[in-house]
């Protein structure tokens, strides 16, 4: 029961939901606090680029049917999916709520929770590390793209030179930094997770406050109705569960093996709050991104519940299969 419940970051992402409904940062000091957030952003790349050792994805590619697979799960198969819940907007879920579905859709995998769950399942570790960091590092360039093609198809944002270059500046510039240092800092960073992890979850929380603070001031609360909430728990659960059982599936139809398909199931269904939250705020700078990252926050919730207790479940049939075969063998 207790994997069911919501963790720590996830009430204190609830907090910051609330804090900005009741007291909303505008005006000047949301321009100084907005300011200070783009830099935790441009901090927060380079400490993912500092931690990433080139080794671990130079070796994963070798596996590279299934590094394929999960990357076309990530990033194609999801927007597709996404594409499709399109024909329900606007009469069933209204666009700003579903632009941030399809935003959802064309983000990368999560980095630590699909190698933990991948762990704990029996899966392929070293796999995981390399299809998980690769998707991050590919999303850099590869959402901006989609995002571009899918939301300017339906005139929504189009792709300009400046968003191009803020991403750079923001996000890749800091994170090739990262990577450059990474012989001479990266195991400094690596041991420093327990001191660098708030700082992870902070800037996170700075972006959440800020976007939300912007929604809450243009009325994104008497917009959203209960059954619209609803509705969007609902849409997510079965994009996950969608997800879940095409990627496994497929794993079997490739001929992976159990620790391969186990990788692709938890690399493949995930997208990530931590690259998620600072994009929106790049890609859709300017405008009001309180509705755009709200499907997502309900998603990573929703994913690590059901991924804890789908990894739980793997484990336990792996137990129970080594017991049948050490009993057979007596």
């Amino acid at each position: 029961m207790k994997r069911l419940l919501p963790d720590t970051f996830t009430w204190l992402l609830i907090g910051a939901v609330v804090l900005a409904s009741l007291l909303p940062i505008s005006g000047e000091p949301a321009q100084w606090f907005s300011l200070a957030t783009n830099v935790a952003i441009a901090l927060l790349f380079f400490l993912h680029g500092a931690r990433l050792s080139t080794d671990v994805v130079i070796a994963g590619f070798l596996h590279w049917r299934l590094q394929l697979f999960i990357l076309v799960m990530t990033f194609a198969v999801f927007p597709l999916l996404g594409l499709g819940l399109g024909l329900f907007s606007p009469w069933l879920i209204d666009e700003p709520i579903y632009l941030g579905i399809l935003f959802l859709c064309v983000l990368p995998s999560t980095v630590q929770s699909s190698i933990a769950f991948t762990s704990i399942a029996g899966g392929n570790v070293p796999a995981a590390i390399c299809a998980a960091s690769t998707s991050n590092i590919l999303g850099i360039f590869l959402t901006p793209a989609l995002v571009a093609l899918l939301f300017s198809a339906g005139g929504h944002v189009g792709v300009s030179f400046d968003m191009v270059w803020k991403i750079m500046l923001q996000l890749f510039l800091p994170f090739v930094a990262g990577q450059l240092l990474q012989p001479f800092i990266g195991n400094w960073v690596r041991s420093k997770k327990s001191l660098l992890t708030p700082f992870d979850r902070g800037s996170i929380l700075m972006v959440v406050y800020l976007a939300f603070s912007e929604a809450v001031t243009e009325g994104i609360w008497h917009r959203l109705a209960a059954q619209d909430l609803a509705l969007l728990i609902l849409v997510d659960c079965l994009l996950l569960a969608a997800v879940l059982v095409i990627t496994s599936i497929g794993g079997k139809l490739l001929g992976f093996r159990r620790e391969d398909r186990i990788t692709a199931v938890f690399c493949g269904s995930k997208k990530s709050l931590a690259s998620g939250v600072p994009m929106a705020s790049v890609i859709f700078a300017g405008q009001s991104i309180g509705a755009i990252v709200l499907p997502l926050m309900l998603f990573h919730q929703i994913q690590l519940m059901v991924c804890a207790w789908l990894a739980r479940l793997y484990a336990d049939r792996r137990k129970a299969a080594e017991a049948g075969a050490a009993q057979a063998a007596r």
